[in-house]
């Protein structure tokens, strides 16, 4: 077939295919982004805090914009061409649509691309064999540039390019720093090996397309073994993935019946180009995997299998209700399989364990597992996943951290000491690591040492209140009283709200006798945090020792209507009537302290004085 001067195919009337296509594509592409289900992405900062995932896949919702403005922008393209003639203006809103598609993921970008070989393929109906064999044999093969293709591919270029210059003032030119363990292949030294590896990342992208069953929320840290040499069996699937894209680029090429070398080109561009941005081949990504690089590349995907299947039914005859029977068959497994992937995303603890059995060498997966625990209470079973972790990963600094604060608490402080250690020695800048390191050394009652992680910690993060406030508690079991009040001040200009600083202020004032001083300090803190019970009673003792009773005793009261079960306030507001002379008030919070806390230090003693004196003050009456 020569180049054709229209626009396209007349046996395939595009204008009232669109509306058909536009329902079938969208529809594939939704049940294909819900049977992959969502792929998770987490962020990890030095405490290690997860969102809790209360919707199924929310951190997927960029991804499904993209997908949402691609589409529009590949159906808005199409719908710019009517009775042999393209509107600029469709192709305008095309480009806009692209630009909002790529805002919500830089992925999105490539419908340019994927409007690019609709425009050559369908509308133009180049056959790009034929046009090749011109080329090659170098006759006329300029019939194409009389159909306006060189304007919409040059307004097309001119967006694209409009696009990237936007993003680069936006977001700068420096491409994102990835480690080993975000993508092991990339960093391979020897070639062969790299793109083997990549290849067959690609055949496993493929297999999650056609089923997909083992999902994860993170493929990274050893989940997929790397192909270190020929002889390994996986390379079986890389060859199988090639002999099949090659069968399908021949029907795409050589094709005699033009209706299957369009669909069939127009299906492997869908399914090929939204995809190269992911394939390592123009820069390095930073996953091995991810699921929802494949919501748009689906399109593509659906439009094969419909095709495929279409073809069977119209060759077997004899087996089309069988056939239709399998499709149908297949569509529910699909269905079961989105439900029960919904539900693992309902809670961190089932989306966590649902990757064991697919991921079981993936140390993040563990690490997951067992901060999940940790974060309910069952510290016991989260250790036995986070020393998986390091033995998977032996560099796993954040694992080593939380580790060694459970062993920490757990009393077992010299394995703590030594996995912090290893931690910060193999990340010297993970400050959170110095500080729990700072703590254990404390606890072991390596001052010197403890004082050096501490300010280690502070070092590499500036603005760090906790660690200001926990090398206040060293410099206060030193007797270091103005170092220690410096260091509580610190963590309260840093972080204003931080109770445990302004309370262990007061506390320390008053044990050391600056009353005054420590009355000042409480009134701050309560301008800054009002409802705080802690605050107002150590403040409310400081008053007591004033004899500001009145004052003192609307503290002690403020606090038990916030926190009415506390046997301290209750003993020490018993002390402050006794001291104050309304003994009836006295005995009736030393018996509710009582009652709450009987082993309450102090406070029985205090009880049978006050029943004594009682006791001689009705004798002495009348």
């Amino acid at each position: 077939m020569a180049l054709s001067e229209v626009y396209w195919d007349r046996q395939i009337p595009l204008p009232k295919l669109a509306p058909v296509q536009a329902k079938v594509t969208v529809a594939l592409v939704a049940l294909l982004c819900f049977i992959n289900s969502y792929d998770g992405e987490f962020v990890f900062d030095d405490s290690e805090a997860i969102v809790n995932n209360k919707v199924a896949g929310i951190v997927g919702r960029a991804d499904l914009l993209c997908a949402l403005f691609f589409q529009l922008s590949f159906l808005t393209y199409c719908k710019a061409f009517n009775r042999g003639r393209f509107s600029v203006q469709w192709v305008v809103v095309s480009l806009l649509l692209c630009a909002a598609a790529m805002l919500c993921k830089e992925q999105g970008i490539t419908v340019l691309g994927v409007n690019a070989a609709f425009d050559v393929l369908l509308i133009c109906n180049v056959n790009v064999y034929e046009l090749s064999q011109r080329l090659l044999l170098r006759k006329n093969s300029f019939d194409m540039l009389r159909t306006g293709l060189p304007t919409r591919l040059a307004l097309m270029g001119l967006g694209g390019l409009s696009m990237l210059y936007a993003r680069w003032r936006i977001m700068g030119t420096g491409p994102p720093a990835f480690t080993e363990v975000d993508n092991p292949a990339s960093f391979a030294e020897n070639i062969f090996l790299r793109i083997v590896n990549y290849n067959y990342y690609y055949s496993l992208n493929a297999w999650l397309l056609l089923c997909p069953w083992w999902l994860c929320f993170d493929w990274s840290m050893g989940c997929v073994p790397l192909i270190k040499s020929a002889t390994d069996w996986r390379m079986v699937w890389l060859l199988l993935l090639w002999c099949v894209l090659i069968g399908l680029i021949n029907q795409a090429l050589c094709s005699q019946d033009s209706q299957r070398r369009r669909t069939l080109t127009l299906g492997l561009v869908l399914l090929v180009v939204p995809f190269l941005p992911a394939c390592n081949v123009f820069f390095r990504v930073g996953f091995v995997i991810a699921e929802r690089v494949l919501y748009l590349s689906s399109a593509g995907y659906c439009l094969l299998l419909a095709y495929s299947l279409g073809l069977c039914c119209c060759r077997w005859t004899k087996y089309r209700k069988l056939l239709c029977a399998s499709v149908l068959a297949l569509l529910c497994v699909y269905i079961a399989r989105c439900a029960l992937r919904s539900h693992q995303w309902r809670s961190e603890q089932s989306l966590f364990t649902s990757a064991l059995p697919v991921c079981p060498l993936n140390a993040k997966v563990h690490y997951n597992v067992g901060k999940n625990l940790a974060d309910r209470g069952n510290a016991t079973a989260a250790v036995g996943y986070y020393r998986e972790a390091v033995r998977l990963h032996p560099t796993y600094v954040h694992a080593m951290n939380n580790l060694g604060n459970i062993l920490k608490e757990r009393n077992e402080l010299t394995e703590a000491e030594q996995l912090l250690s290893k931690a910060v020695s193999i990340q010297p800048d993970f400050a959170a690591a110095w500080m729990n390191l700072g703590i254990v050394q404390n606890s072991l009652q390596k001052f010197e040492e403890a004082e050096k992680s501490y300010w280690n910690a502070i070092r590499f993060r500036k603005k760090y209140p906790d660690c200001y406030y926990n090398l206040g508690r060293l410099y206060a079991d030193q007797n270091r009283h103005v170092d220690a009040l410096n260091a509580w001040r610190n963590a309260t200009v840093l972080k204003p709200d931080h109770s445990l600083a302004w309370n262990n202020m007061v506390i320390l004032l008053d044990n050391t006798g600056n009353l005054g001083q420590a009355e000042m300090i409480g009134r701050e803190a309560l301008r800054i945090i009002p409802n705080d019970h802690t605050i107002m009673f150590s403040l409310a003792n400081v008053l007591g020792k004033l004899q500001k009773y009145k004052e003192s005793e609307g503290f002690f009261l403020h606090a038990l209507r916030i926190n009415p079960n506390s046997a301290s306030c209750h003993g020490n507001l018993a002390v402050l009537y006794h001291r104050w002379g309304k003994l009836e008030l006295a005995k009736k919070h030393y018996e509710l302290s009582l009652k709450l806390d009987p082993e309450a230090p102090g406070t029985r003693d205090n009880y049978n004085m006050l029943r004594r004196k009682l006791d001689q003050l009705k004798r002495q009456t009348p």
